[in-house]
């Protein structure tokens, strides 16, 4: 027998209905949501649910982010958010303290970070701590966005077995988050039989948003998620090893993409190469699915391979220069680029951590632009030198890399770069560039998997 949910809160216990001083909405317009934890997905997730027209109660226990978040201080970078968080101040409130939220909203999105342990497994102390907050006889339903591996959802309903308990991982992409709430391609619910009806209420909040609604159990629900980023992932890799060899043959990986992507079993989405993948969900996803297959006994081969070409894309780039410039020592590259990809400041797993360290390490001296991400950058990149502009950083340099494929880059006065660098030289780690257009601006451009396209001789 299924649970039996009311809509809007229920006035069950005291602590419900009470209404907390200062809290500035009153009279809830759609059911009202609480979001613990107000990182990058907990953000988005409550500016996301306001802009829908639901009153929002985001609690966080780091009293200097919501402080700032109460100012409009945004913490993080995210096109159009800040925007969609001052649109819907009236219906956002920031706070630290848990029973506010618990006193207005039932439904308790679960946003808060699970970073990889040492081991790799989930980090899940954050999760543990939110449940530890909870009321063990509360009529709340706990929401999980967090990534947490398959089996999570039934521990945490042994702990609170009188409260509901529904999956409904995040698919958000840093740079597009906001596009992607708004139209999903699917929204995955999964509860157990007894929480079907609290697995409908979170169903229903997201109908209106147009994308298929997967309705299943929890631990499929956990494993979706894992293991969508990790197919993802295995994708990128792949390509990037097919990039590899196309560097040895002759073949244009480009082609061989655009061919490959036109058969209907396979299409064109992650089947672009570069200097491999990063950010906050790739690279741990598929470290998580690893070690949960291998603690429950399985020995998941295919992604120790993912893995391995990953982190071995990242330094092909210096094998490249090094053709070029033969020793590295005393000479300058300029790296543009350094967030993980583009329209976001994160520098979680970027390829360029990587990069800049093995070039330093060849003797090098290292130069950096990144239009968003320069100050996280600066605390993660010692001895690199950051520089206001693209061109101010390829200014006397030996090479350019083009780390992150910012819109910008493309409209650089390549001619006028190339007439102020020491040595014309451009490793494109995205195949982003014109290979023609830099090839006519005096550039030596090299690509990845693109051999003698848009190269000049040398």
């Amino acid at each position: 027998m299924s649970r039996c949910w009311a809509w809007p809160v229920r006035a069950r216990h005291s602590r419900q209905t009470e209404l907390k001083a200062g809290s500035k909405i009153e009279k809830p317009e759609k059911t009202p949501i609480g979001v613990i934890g107000v990182g990058w997905v907990g953000l988005v997730t409550a500016a996301c649910f306001a802009e829908l027209g639901h009153p929002v109660f985001a609690r966080d226990v780091v009293e200097e982010k919501v402080a700032s978040l109460s100012r409009g201080e945004l913490t993080i970078y995210e096109p159009g958010l800040a925007e969609m968080i001052e649109r819907n101040a009236e219906r956002l409130e920031f706070t630290t303290d848990i029973e506010l939220v618990l006193g207005r909203a039932q439904l308790l999105f679960v946003c808060v970070d699970t970073p990889p342990t040492y081991s790799g497994d989930a980090d899940l102390s954050r999760v543990r701590s939110v449940v530890a907050d909870l009321p063990a006889d509360s009529d709340h339903v706990l929401v999980m966005k967090s990534t947490v591996p398959a089996g999570t959802g039934e521990t945490i309903r042994r702990d609170l077995p009188d409260m509901a308990y529904v999956s409904c991982p995040e698919f958000l992409k840093e740079g597009t988050a906001i596009e992607d709430f708004l139209n999903p391609d699917r929204v995955v619910v999964g509860a157990t039989a007894e929480d079907a009806d609290a697995a409908e209420a979170v169903a229903e909040l997201y109908r209106p948003l147009g994308g298929e609604i997967v309705m299943t159990d929890t631990s499929s629900a956990e494993m979706i998620k894992l293991a969508s980023n990790a197919y993802l992932a295995t994708r990128i890799s792949f390509i990037n090893e097919i990039a590899n060899v196309c560097d040895e043959v002759g073949a244009d990986v480009g082609e061989v993409a655009r061919g490959m992507g036109l058969d209907e079993r396979i299409g064109p989405h992650f089947l672009r190469p570069g200097i491999g993948f990063g950010g906050s969900c790739f690279p741990k996803d598929v470290n998580a699915l690893k070690l949960l297959a291998g603690n429950s006994g399985y020995h998941f081969q295919l992604l120790n391979s993912v893995i391995e070409v990953n982190e071995l894309q990242k330094r092909r780039v210096v094998s490249k220069l090094s053709r070029h410039l033969g020793s590295l020592v005393g000479k300058r590259v300029a790296l543009l680029g350094l967030a993980f990809k583009p329209e976001t400041d994160d520098m979680r797993e970027a390829s360029s951590l990587v990069l800049s360290a093995r070039l330093r390490g060849e003797g090098a001296d290292v130069v950096a632009f990144d239009p968003v991400a320069m100050e996280k950058a600066r605390t993660l990149l010692p001895g690199v030198e950051m520089k206001d502009t693209a061109l101010k950083a390829l200014e006397n340099s030996d090479a350019a890399v083009l780390v992150t494929e910012w819109p910008e880059f493309r409209e650089i006065d390549w001619a006028g770069a190339a007439a102020t660098m020491r040595r014309p030289l451009v490793i494109d780690g995205r195949n982003y560039l014109d290979a023609d257009q830099m090839r006519g601006a005096g550039l030596t451009y090299e690509g990845i998997g693109r051999p003698g396209v848009g190269t000049e001789t040398e």
